[in-house]
């Protein structure tokens, strides 16, 4: 079978690209009938946006629609390969080249992360101008990485992943699509082999796109002309499923800060399906850190040896090494979700700091200041300290804090049987000083 050129060449991730609002899926809250977006276009007063989101969630497209239904000069640049000087220049000829043909330009700038801070702010002369709106896409979150004066002059729409059933609706749209030929024919399109490529393409329209086409041409019989897409042609073509992580993203944030909320709630699945995404990506060191930060500020006095525990079982893991690390990383996590909770070791700390880059917080009383020196009684270093292990129960009251804090509070014990115990402990010690009843 003899295709036409360009025909099946051009990859089908740009063949089947909408070109129509209506025509793309998922992004439900930002497109569809009296969303914001299509009120925009509508409008015909274009902000500076920021698109932020997941590759393949159709940032690029909708630019692209954005463009064509305003009439403006659609100028597309990735931030990675080009610098300020270059965008400049390719949109003064763009203006040479279409004086009267157009009404501005639509700069869609990929991965502007890419822009140091330097070549954002010279950005701001590009979109100040008044003839450029800038689109501009990032999968990191802007807050983290584009300079405040652009953001502050744009508007920030999040793209999601988009769910299965769209990503199998837009599949059955390229299938249809593929059907308006003449070259070949259609046959037996599987919905399970769909199914599964929607499963696997982690809201990634264009990854789902594009195992499409794996499966197609591995469905071309050459003799008959016609191309099945058969689930077994899918999974031939398959590799591993897609995942969505960038430790240094804010899709690698999420990830972690998912795992760490769900050993807080004592969600054990929750934590272990986290954690499974975390394995995937091999991320040992935020994982092992994620661990052992859990069993001090989750667990904490509750169950005090937890973080012998994981630390145990986080050694274990840095000494095997993936594959086998799972396993005691796992039992970690099983451990910690299980584990009751207190936040009472965070909580004091966390006072404890306030006063201390807050507060007047003074000086060290001289009874407690280093007497280990020459001179040192002199000064009344150490002269008033009372030893605590020469009094009944090793306890005998006196001032610790510094004078301008004396009083202060920053431990609360946790409603736990440990700190229960402990506080329990003190109160009866303290009580049996002041009766003078031991």
């Amino acid at each position: 079978m003899q295709f036409k050129e360009g025909e099946i060449m051009q990859p089908f991730a740009d063949r089947f690209r909408p070109s129509k609002i209506e025509d793309m899926v998922g992004q439900s809250h930002i497109i569809g009938e009296n969303k914001v977006m299509n009120r925009i276009i509508q409008s015909g007063n274009i902000p500076n946006m920021i698109f932020y989101g997941p590759p393949g969630t159709g940032k690029t497209t909708l630019a692209n629609i954005i463009a064509n239904a305003t009439g403006k000069k659609y100028v597309k640049l990735n931030a990675v390969n080009c610098g300020v000087k270059e965008i400049k220049e390719v949109i003064e000829s763009s203006k040479r080249e279409n004086l009267f043909s157009f009404n501005g330009i639509i700069l869609m700038l990929d991965e502007i992360q890419a822009l140091n801070r330097k070549q954002q702010q010279s950005l701001l002369e590009v979109i100040e101008e008044g003839s450029v709106t800038l689109i501009a896409s990032t999968a990191d979150n802007p807050y983290f990485v584009i300079y405040k004066a652009i953001l502050s002059r744009s508007v920030v729409f999040e793209f999601k992943p988009i769910e299965k059933e769209d990503v199998v609706e837009g599949l059955k749209n390229c299938v249809e699509k593929l059907k308006d030929n003449k070259t070949y024919t259609i046959g037996n399109v599987e919905d399970e082999a769909l199914e599964h490529i929607a499963r696997i393409s982690n809201g990634d329209m264009r990854t789902a796109i594009n195992r499409l086409e794996l499966a197609f041409n591995l469905g071309i019989n050459i003799a008959t002309g016609v191309v099945d897409i058969t689930l077994q042609n899918v999974l031939d073509s398959s590799t591993a499923k897609s995942l969505s992580y960038d430790r240094k993203g804010d899709d690698g944030y999420s990830i972690l800060s998912a795992f760490h909320k769900s050993l807080r709630g004592s969600d054990v699945d929750a934590a272990l399906h986290y954690l499974a995404r975390l394995i995937k990506a091999e991320d040992m060191q935020n994982i092992t850190r994620r661990l052992l930060c859990v069993a001090s500020e989750d667990v904490g006095l509750a169950v005090p040896n937890a973080v012998s525990i994981t630390y145990a079982c986080v050694s274990s893991a840095l000494q095997l090494g993936f594959p086998e690390a799972r396993l005691p990383l796992a039992q970690a996590t099983i451990y910690l979700a299980q584990c009751p909770k207190s936040n009472s070791v965070i909580d004091a700390i966390e006072k404890a700091m306030y006063d201390v880059e807050n507060s007047d917080i003074g000086d060290i009383p001289d009874h407690l200041k280093d007497a280990h020196y020459a001179g040192a009684e002199k000064l009344g270093r150490g002269v008033e300290y009372k030893y605590p292990h020469n009094y009944p129960n090793h306890w005998i009251e006196q001032q610790y804090l510094p004078g301008e804090l004396n009083g202060k509070t920053y431990y609360t014990p946790g409603e736990n049987k440990n700190e229960k115990a402990y506080d329990s402990y003190w109160k009866q010690v303290k009580e049996n000083r002041k009766n003078k009843s031991y």
